[in-house]
């Protein structure tokens, strides 16, 4: 069996290390300006930190590459010849990339580090595939638009090249995310292929009849209007033993805006995933599609993996992803004798029955006693704050614990 990849989003250098540490063994992630899903507030990834966070990839024995897959304009290729040195200096994996521009750059200036074409590339056939090939690209991801034969066929007639297809996460309305709606709507102020998209695809709409300018007319009958263009979420985990013999070597996760939280379970459940199918095949993966209902989502489909995507793949109702469990709270690392320091998400009364999750361990515990850093007893720890928290049953890696609520929501 050849390595298999699981290919996490790394939107800040928390979230790259809980990717790693749940079970990702690389990362992707973008500075602002060169990427595509940068983040744009919190703990960013600059390039005053790139270097840091590749470093810190690497100390935890992950590769990391570096996505610079904007579509360049004359002064997005001035600015990124100005930051090559940095972009050199970083060391990364690869790097992820789109624009032909942006590839002749970083092929002249940073030939020692491969490079992986991105999915904005449209990439849908074998001779494509060779085409990046034999310009030198080690990898390609593959367009979302492929169903799996025609993955197998691509690496039937190309098997001396990587290949990368997303396996989870939401999705664009537009060809493998080459939106132009974001920049219609803000007049040009949020460009969806510059790293800043509003996401007008999970907007509601309603059908207006160009000379009756004041009559809305309902698309679907909801009274909150109709989600025409809103993608359900991609979810392939019961789709892996099929994605492995087609030939893919690395399964992406989209989600570089996600919570700390979305990224460490999803990372647990996909590498928990993996390793069943390498062992077995045949394994039933149906609990692993449980566990990431327990994740944000918008319901899920298998998009156009199995070569029948339809209406049942948009999601009509909801353009917010909503989650089967509540994220509850986050472990700082400190402890007080019984007590755990841990920073609430939602709130969470003492009482409570809740699951925690680490890197190793899953289990069912309840809230025993909640207090304030002065040692007053508390009832309930709220939303933002920093308590200590007794639980009946302690995780053996303190660290990187999280904690939900139990069971599945609306399922």
């Amino acid at each position: 069996m050849r390595d298999l990849e699981l290919l996490m989003p790394a939107g800040n250098l928390e979230k790259l290390e809980y990717a790693v540490r749940y079970g990702a063994n690389a990362v992707y992630l973008g500075v602002v300006d060169f990427s595509l899903r940068a983040m744009r507030k919190g703990s960013l990834i600059t390039m005053d930190n790139l270097k840091e966070a590749v470093d810190l990839a690497h100390s935890l024995g992950a590769k990391a590459y570096v996505t610079i897959n904007i579509f360049a304009f004359n002064n997005d290729i001035k600015q990124l010849e100005a930051c090559i040195d940095r972009f050199k200096d970083a060391k990364p994996d690869a790097f992820i990339i789109s624009d032909y521009g942006v590839f002749n750059l970083v092929r002249k200036y940073i030939p020692e580090i491969p490079v992986h074409i991105s999915t904005q590339t449209n990439t849908l056939n074998y001779e494509s595939v060779k085409f990046w090939r034999d310009l030198g690209a080690t990898r390609v991801i593959l367009a979302r638009e492929l169903a799996i034969k025609d993955i197998a066929e691509i690496r039937k007639n190309v098997p001396d090249v990587e290949l990368e297809s997303f396996v989870h996460g939401a999705q664009c309305v537009s060809f493998s995310g080459r939106c132009l709606l974001s920049d219609y709507f803000s007049k040009g102020e949020r460009k969806a292929n510059h790293g800043n998209c509003s996401q007008p695809c999970r907007w509601s709409y309603r059908l207006v009849e160009e000379t009756r300018p004041n009559e809305f007319l309902e698309i679907n009958q909801d009274g909150r209007g109709s989600h025409i263009l809103s993608p359900k979420d991609l979810c392939l985990v019961k789709q892996l033993p099929e994605l492995i013999e087609a030939g893919i070597d690395s399964f992406k996760i989209e989600g570089r805006t996600k919570s700390l939280y979305y990224v460490s379970a999803v990372a647990k459940t996909y590498r928990q995933a993996i390793d069943e199918v390498v062992k077995n095949p045949s394994a039933d993966l149906e609990k692993y599609f449980l566990e990431l209902q327990k994740v944000g989502n918008r319901g899920y489909t298998t998009g156009f993996a199995l070569g029948d995507n339809n209406g049942e793949s948009y999601s009509y109702d909801i353009s917010k992803g909503l989650a089967g469990a509540d994220f509850l709270c986050e472990y700082k690392g400190v402890q007080d004798g019984d007590f755990d320091l841990v920073k609430i998400k939602n709130k969470m009364l003492v009482g409570d029955e809740v699951e925690i999750i680490t890197p190793d361990e899953q289990f069912i515990a309840k809230v025993e006693a909640v207090k304030n850093a002065d040692g007053e007893e508390l009832p309930l720890g709220n939303t933002n704050d920093d308590v200590y928290v007794k639980f009946s049953q302690a995780p053996k890696n303190h660290n990187y614990a999280l904690v939900r609520t139990v069971g599945i929501k609306n399922l």
